[in-house]
């Protein structure tokens, strides 16, 4: 059971596909943290619109 998990590790880590994953997952996290910054960033401000666009419909 040992050498077969091995032997499935040595194929995995020499394949070349599992490196593209690597960087396709990298890059999905990197695009995550710009989205998540972005709107953190923006929310604020966004908010504020909403709230003074409802203040004047209320007025």
């Amino acid at each position: 059971m040992v050498t077969l998990i091995a032997s499935y590790l040595r194929h995995w880590f020499r394949n070349e596909d599992g490196q593209t994953l690597t960087e396709y997952a990298l890059i999905l996290v990197l695009i995550a943290i710009v989205a998540i910054v972005a709107v953190t960033g923006l929310g604020t401000k966004i908010r504020d619109i909403f709230l003074n666009i409802t203040n004047s419909l209320t007025s």
